[in-house]
């Protein structure tokens, strides 16, 4: 009889490619997965090849909600038939380790950010202390622990004295068998596009400033896909500028869907603002999904994405996110014919190298070392 791994994550699954990586790969090791999330008012429906569970709560956002999704997540997590626990970020931890503890059954836990970093809470004292309170109770007494690079885990060791494995997130390396055309897409053949992505187009993005920027260039066609706190904004600044028919806002979208988009954009960014921890070691994973689509990189100089960049030289940096600034690095890098034959010649290396069958190892290895 397969053993049974429950996953569990606060959002609705659509769009969290990194957690549907890890169910594939251990169902394919032979586990069967329950993956267990919260179903939203706008939560497209879902075929995966593991099951799923959605639950539907009264809160949405806000203090209220974390308290509903763990009370609830709890409760199934303590009655449901399990052999490993598996928890993502810190929000989901509190459930998965006191169901992990009553049950006497070994809790993996997968850390996508360092969560008390996360802009969204600095401001707020009290929550934040909740939050670390949480982390530093619980985190010295786990044994199974992920994060997404070396700098964030670097930031645990240091606090907690804790190995941590790191598993970045890099897209499944695939060959599409076919892109649709840019007329199929509904996008224009007189202009350049560009791109941004994510489910975290937040404030200190950086994508703010590089709407600013596109009304100094023309000629250029700026996708946004997704979504996130910062999007009614920019939709009443793109109305402000006038720049209705050069900035399109697509939404979230399955993630195939979505790199049918990114194959065609001459330039992806990643403007994230070195203003708090956890943007200043993050490794986006619009950076992979770039990569991947064959779209060169700009980027600030956060260190985790300097250091792909610089590596595999697929891209340029800005030095500051003034929007005249922004604009002229953008116009370099669809401009100059030299960096783009360069960057052509580089991508299909960092594909190569840079593609889930290399990090799936770790998690083969830990639940390798769970079951001996």
């Amino acid at each position: 009889m397969k053993k049974r791994v429950l996953i569990s994550v606060t959002n609705d699954l659509t769009t969290d490619q990194r957690v549907n990586k890890v169910c594939n790969g251990l169902s394919n090791l032979g586990y069967d997965i329950l993956l267990i999330g919260r179903k939203l008012s706008d939560s497209r429906h879902l075929d995966r090849p593991y099951r799923i569970r959605r639950m539907n709560l009264f809160f949405t956002k806000g203090a209220l909600f974390y308290a509903e999704y763990n009370i609830r997540l709890f409760f199934v997590l303590l009655f449901s038939k399990v052999n490993i626990y598996h928890a993502n970020d810190l929000d989901t931890l509190l459930a998965n380790f006191l169901a992990s503890r009553i049950r006497s059954k070994p809790l993996v836990y997968d850390s996508h950010e360092y969560f008390t970093g996360v802009p969204e809470i600095q401001n707020k004292p009290f929550v934040k202390a909740i939050w670390k309170n949480i982390e530093k109770w619980i985190f010295p007494k786990l044994k199974y622990i992920f994060t997404v690079n070396k700098s964030i885990a670097n930031l645990y060791n240091l606090e907690y004295s804790k190995s941590l494995r790191i598993m970045r997130n890099m897209p499944v390396k695939q060959n599409v068998a076919v892109y649709k055309s840019k007329i199929e897409l509904g996008l224009p053949l007189d202009k350049q596009i560009i791109i941004t992505q994510g489910a975290g187009i937040n404030i200190d993005r950086g994508i703010e400033e590089a709407v600013e920027a596109i009304q100094y260039l023309p000629n250029v066609y700026f996708l946004i896909i997704g979504n996130g706190d910062v999007i009614p904004k920019l939709k009443v600044r793109v109305q402000e500028l006038n720049l209705e028919n050069q900035i399109v806002f697509k939404g979230r979208m399955p993630y195939s869907e979505m790199m049918q988009y990114t194959h065609h954009a001459e330039l992806g960014l990643t403007l994230d603002k070195d203003t708090n921890l956890n943007y200043r070691f993050s490794l986006p994973n619009k950076l992979f999904d770039y990569i991947h689509a064959g779209t060169p990189v700009l980027s600030t100089k956060v260190v985790e994405v300097k250091n792909i960049i610089d590596t595999y030289k697929i891209g340029l940096f800005i030095d500051n996110h003034e929007p005249k600034h922004i604009a002229a690095k953008i116009r370099l890098a669809i401009e100059d014919t030299s960096l783009r034959k360069e960057w052509a010649l580089n991508l299909p290396q960092a594909q190569a190298e840079l593609h889930w069958g290399h990090e799936e190892k770790e998690l083969k290895e830990v639940y390798l070392d769970i079951e001996n």
